[in-house]
């Protein structure tokens, strides 16, 4: 499925604690593996530097962690200064990443507005699928629950749908993913549209939940094609509640997400669904820009 991932860590967001755990994501399809860690430029003085102690201690902190690393992966450890987003991008081209993990802060849209989303920016200047998971969970997982968490991160996958040009993208992108696995990482996904009166031109016309079913069976039946067992769902009500409530009784490993407006002034002006969900989701967010 994604055999070359980067995964980026500023060691507050607990991805750092992945380096455990690499025979466990190999089981999730993985054989190449790079860690990176962004160092600021030192800029107290009249002339910007790199702060080379800094990336020093980075990359002593990674390797130390890998100590025990899977043979069958092989993992690179990427320490650089300079602005997070550039650096991501450079090293993801360097190493052909099929996928980039991050973090994500839960914050409103006005804090995002003030101090910016590393995510946010990355959802316009790539074409990479990111997998964005919330830091405090990451965090206090134990063990055993990130050993299980890492082995089956992409085995269920929630399909918010609404019958947009947007919705067909991400419906089309896995089952891609689906056709190209070399085993049964993807097996499941659940498709759910909600249908919510609010007025967004965005979303079409309000259909009646019969027409909507129909048109999910129709997803249902192209996407069991390639082998994946797929449910489907239309509900009524507020969007992200209702998406989030599917999402803890489908049981899945993550929410597949796909927008065109996260990051540019569009989303800024008025919030995409796309983007809320983001900012509300304690499940993983695997994104297609």
């Amino acid at each position: 499925m994604f055999q070359r991932v980067l995964i980026c860590t500023d060691f507050s967001d607990g991805l750092h604690r992945l380096t455990h755990f690499v025979s466990s994501l190999a089981l999730a399809g993985m054989k190449h593996i790079v860690f990176l860690h962004a160092v600021p430029v030192w800029d107290k003085g009249i002339i910007a530097r790199v702060d080379t102690e800094k990336i020093e201690q980075a990359q002593t902190r990674l390797a130390n962690n890998l100590a025990e690393s899977s043979p069958d992966v092989e993992v690179k450890i990427e320490v650089q200064s300079g602005k997070p987003v550039e650096i991501i991008l450079k090293v993801a081209q360097t190493y052909h990443s099929q996928l980039i993990i991050l973090g994500s802060q839960s914050r409103s849209l006005f804090t995002e507005k003030l101090v910016g989303s590393t995510m946010a920016d990355l959802s316009h200047k790539t074409k990479i699928p990111l997998l964005v998971l919330r830091p405090q969970l990451i965090s206090t997982y134990t063990s055993e629950e990130l050993t299980l968490r890492c082995q089956h991160l992409f085995r269920s996958l929630l399909l918010p749908y609404n019958g947009t040009q947007t919705a067909n993208h991400l419906v089309q992108q896995v089952k891609h993913l689906a056709q190209q696995q070399s085993d049964r990482y993807l097996q499941q996904c659940t498709l759910c549209w909600v249908l919510d009166d609010n007025g967004r031109r965005d979303i079409p016309q309000k259909i009646l939940p019969q027409q909507a079913q129909q048109r999910l069976s129709e997803i249902k039946a192209d996407l069991e094609e390639v082998n994946l067992q797929v449910n489907t769902e239309v509900r009524e009500g507020h969007s992200i509640t209702q998406i989030l409530e599917a999402a803890a009784i489908a049981d899945i490993s993550a929410i597949a997400l796909s927008s065109g407006t996260i990051g540019t002034i569009q989303e800024w002006l008025v919030s995409s669904f796309a983007a809320e969900l983001l900012r509300y989701s304690w499940y993983p967010v695997l994104f297609f820009p």
